[in-house]
């Protein structure tokens, strides 16, 4: 599980070297399908925990108003619109070596 509050990751696109994702893989599309798959992996979790945060805001006899006036939940859904996106996020572990990767046929840890 990712601690989202303390990604270093950038809050929006940012210019990047693509010789530093070819040194890592080899292979630059390579390089991007490893980031795709993990920016995945981050997107669900960052919904599973959303998720399970809101449910617990949730009951069975909501009213218009009671919807409206929930600060916490409103604070909570605002904490998870900064952080960075799954791909901003995958991108920077990628860079700082954070993820293992492998393929699929060979068996061998590639990082």
């Amino acid at each position: 599980m990712v601690d989202f509050k303390k990604v270093k990751a950038p809050n929006n696109t940012v210019t990047r070297d693509m010789a530093k994702f070819e040194e890592k893989t080899g292979n630059v599309y390579e390089a991007v399908a490893v980031i795709g798959k993990r920016a995945n992996q981050i997107s669900l979790e960052l919904k599973e925990e959303l998720t399970h945060k809101l449910q617990e805001f949730s009951t069975q006899s909501d009213n218009l108003e009671e919807i409206f006036e929930n600060r916490e939940q409103i604070e909570i859904s605002k904490f998870y619109e900064r952080i960075p996106k799954p791909a901003l996020i995958a991108t920077q572990e990628f860079l700082d070596d954070q993820i293992d990767y492998r393929h699929a046929n060979a068996g061998n840890d590639v990082n």
